[in-house]
């Protein structure tokens, strides 16, 4: 069995990066950070304050959340609902953050990241994978890069997408989100002592999977 986890903080290119990697090496790319959002997105829209924990843990208990796989995509439902853009949106990423910090919410969506990753072949990204979620995957890394560029490469991903978009604002939520996350009690945000770094600021998401890949291949 193959588990690749990739570890590093919103804006690194986990996500670019690791389904270049799923489709080179013909595994499945499990987006961890999706599940969460959809936590989030459930939050927000059954009028729950996600610093709620009674209420949040009541809802989340519930949740109908599916992660399933469509022409080579992950599709995340919720509530039977197609929700994969609508869990894009700035506003969902910070919900997400706040509510991914909850312990009972991290446990509910990790035994389904680990009962995938038990019995295929898949390529995993978050903040706590190769620390937490898959402790003993065969191969770890941690992304990560400078908190502007990081900032620059969401701002272009939602302008891209018709969005309009703050970059002041959104440079100081990936701040404000680097510190949630890596600040959290609960399975926080931080490199595995045995995770390969990469410092992703001034080369491409081909490049990274590229140098990845090479690790990968060499082992």
């Amino acid at each position: 069995m193959i588990n690749v986890a990739l570890d590093g903080p919103a804006g690194s290119g986990k996500s670019t990066v690791a389904k270049i990697i799923a489709k080179k090496l013909d595994i499945l790319y499990l987006d961890t950070g999706a599940m969460y959002r959809a936590c989030g997105l459930k939050c927000l829209s059954s009028g729950v304050d996600v610093t709620d924990e009674k209420r949040v843990n009541e809802l989340i208990g519930k949740i109908d959340l599916e992660i399933k796989y469509v022409n080579g995509a992950q599709v995340t439902l919720l509530d039977k609902k197609d929700v994969s853009t609508d869990i894009r949106r700035p506003e969902i990423s910070m919900l997400a953050s706040t509510v991914s910090a909850n312990p009972f919410v991290r446990i509910k969506m990790v035994e389904k990241q680990r009962e995938i990753a038990s019995s295929t072949d898949c390529v995993l990204d978050g903040r706590d994978i190769g620390t937490y979620v898959l402790p003993n995957a065969n191969f770890k890394f941690f992304m990560t890069a400078d908190s502007k560029i990081r900032a620059q490469r969401r701002y272009n991903e939602l302008t891209e997408r018709g969005e309009k978009v703050d970059f002041d604002k959104l440079h100081e939520e990936i701040k404000q989100r680097d510190y949630n996350d890596s600040h959290r009690e609960f399975a926080p945000l931080r490199q595995a002592e045995d995770a390969v770094l990469i410092d992703t600021s001034f080369i491409s998401a081909e490049q990274v999977a590229d140098k990845i890949l090479s690790y990968i291949k060499g082992k």
